[in-house]
């Protein structure tokens, strides 16, 4: 499907599991039913190893991957925004929300490049109705999340589990990508993947936090000398080509 049709990559295999599953009776709805969820008051409960393991990289990760992709793709279309007020306001919201459950409220920079590209709508005064459409079915699909989640569980783990794979392998690939693309950054990129995805976890802190921790380090270490080889580098072919 990827090689035919990629924009149906993961829509297919999922039809073609459905098949399968239902052929060999492997689907069941019974426990099914098309009811609202209603919103369950967490409280906090505030912990040193949450904050750095979870609370640290998942703040870099929305500030980095979505609040600064999601303004540059705003600009990149035309669109002249103040960040301050929008990275305010959806951390207010977060910050409101998080004990219900919604915990990460930002500017989504693969939502904001559908909805604020040509394909929206040719007028760029025209494709905030993508925006509002975009939102109205989020809450369409939130306010029936455990519908949702009821028909997950009537099919086949082993389905779910390849097509999640499959959904996600573009988002992983592109962000594998879009990480090693720098040379001079790009050992200190493998290493916070390595060890964030070893699992490893010391003093409590889950191994997302220390992965972060070593990129940093890494960087701090290499950086300087990759940097001052590359300009050297760079100026001695330059030298070179004005000869």
């Amino acid at each position: 499907a990827r090689r035919l049709a990629p924009r149906y990559a993961v829509l297919l295999p999922l039809l073609a599991g459905l098949l399968v599953a239902g052929m060999t009776g492997q689907l069941s709805f019974g426990a099914v039913s098309a009811a609202p969820a209603a919103p369950v008051f967490t409280m906090p409960h505030f912990t040193l190893g949450a904050l750095l393991g979870l609370g640290v990289p998942l703040f870099v990760v929305a500030m980095a991957g979505q609040n600064a992709t999601g303004l540059g793709v705003m600009r990149a279309s035309g669109y002249d925004t103040p960040g301050s007020p929008l990275v305010t306001w959806t951390g207010v919201a977060s910050t409101l929300l998080a004990p219900f459950g919604s915990h990460g409220v930002n500017l989504a920079a693969i939502t904001a490049a559908i909805c604020t590209g040509p394909e929206a709508h040719a007028d760029p005064k025209r494709r905030y109705w993508a925006g509002i459409f975009c939102g109205g079915f989020y809450v369409l699909v939130g306010t029936f999340g455990a519908t949702l989640v009821g028909l997950f569980t009537a099919l086949p783990q082993a389905l779910v589990a390849v097509v999640s794979g499959l959904a996600l392998l573009g988002a992983f690939l592109g962000g594998l990508t879009q990480a090693t693309e720098d040379p001079v950054h790009r050992e200190s990129a493998v290493i916070t993947f390595l060890v964030t995805v070893s699992g490893v976890s010391l003093l409590g802190v889950g191994s997302s936090f220390w992965g972060l921790l070593a990129g940093l380090l890494a960087g701090a270490v290499l950086v300087g000398p990759q940097a001052r080889l590359q300009a050297a580098i760079t100026a001695h072919a330059g030298q070179a080509a004005r000869k």
